[in-house]
């Protein structure tokens, strides 16, 4: 399966020929850390990177590109203040790394006040596929470069419980009701009409048809694809499951204001368990033991580069 995986990851999406892409690794510049305790967090730091680097040197040798530039850099958000990138990876913190942001820039005076819909509807980040080519390339070569990931089969799970078992004014409409009408026999009108009630076999089932009858979401689509971390080289790779310490970690690396902090706060649904382990367990259930190779096989690439133990 790698690769077919590998040469979808790799045709050219456009006009836009011969990219040459940042050096390998930036080393991290330490020089605003302070304190002995984040010795740990440094040295996981490192091996990830480290480790996503030997992924990538394995799987993706080539350093002359065919791609869109624009298209690679579209899910990330620009900071200038600080020189940092950041790209976005819903269901791994997103909500709290762009109130954050807000607070870096000097949109926001604390991460605590700011809203769901202000984070997310209120365009006050710039993205940075909306600079030139020019403005592009600079900050690529010379701002930090941070990703935050999860694990795949926690993050799937989160995003189907959030869209899908709590009202959604545009998740039922638009994805439920085309996934109830292709993949539940003998649905009721009710289900049809308003798209509530998505099971969540009937969720995978969607996710593995090649022939969807509504595309991909950023929510559930891979972080291969949404960040290309073999292509844009991360100088910090943070992890969802050590979400507070690594974020802390790479605001004193950033030169933050040491009054910020990351957020602990969940964002929506806070009276909901958290999606642990145990709770993706319960989902997976649901499902043959072909359908959970499958999920699986969806995401390999996010397995392999992120050095996640296969559920």
């Amino acid at each position: 399966r790698l690769p077919e995986q590998k040469k979808v990851s790799e045709s050219p999406l456009s006009w836009f020929r011969g990219v040459y892409l940042p050096p390998a690794l930036h080393p991290l510049n330490k020089t605003f850390v302070k304190g002995g305790e984040w010795q740990d967090i440094d040295s996981s730091q490192e091996k990830r990177r480290a480790s996503l680097q030997d992924f990538c040197r394995k799987y993706n040798s080539r350093k002359k590109l065919q791609t869109h530039l624009v298209h690679l850099v579209s899910r990330i958000y620009v900071e200038d203040r600080h020189k940092v990138l950041y790209c976005e990876v819903p269901k791994a913190g997103c909500s709290n790394w762009k109130r954050v942001l807000m607070v870096l820039s000097g949109l926001a005076a604390s991460a605590n006040n700011i809203s769901h819909d202000d984070v997310h509807y209120g365009k006050h980040l710039r993205k940075l596929d909306s600079y030139d080519l020019k403005g592009i390339y600079t900050r690529l070569n010379t701002y930090t470069k941070f990703i935050f990931v999860r694990d795949p089969m926690e993050r799937l799970v989160s995003a189907f419980r959030d869209k899908f078992e709590h009202p959604n004014s545009y998740y039922h409409p638009v994805f439920g009701k085309a996934i109830i009408k292709k993949y539940r026999h003998n649905a009721d009108e009710e289900a049809l009409k308003t798209g509530s009630g998505v099971k969540f076999k009937e969720f995978i089932q969607y996710l593995l048809d090649s022939h969807r009858p509504v595309g991909m979401d950023i929510h559930w689509e891979q972080v291969s694809k949404l960040c290309y971390p073999c292509l844009l080289n991360y100088d910090f790779i943070g992890k969802f499951e050590t979400l507070e310490e690594d974020a802390n970690y790479f605001l004193q690396l950033v030169g933050a204001p040491a009054s910020l902090k990351f957020p602990k706060f969940k964002d929506r649904h806070s009276s909901d368990e958290r999606t642990s382990t145990e709770v993706v367990r319960q989902y997976l259930k649901e499902l043959s033991k072909e359908e959970r190779q499958l999920t699986y096989d969806f995401y390999y690439l996010d397995y392999l580069m992120f050095n996640y133990t296969s559920p």
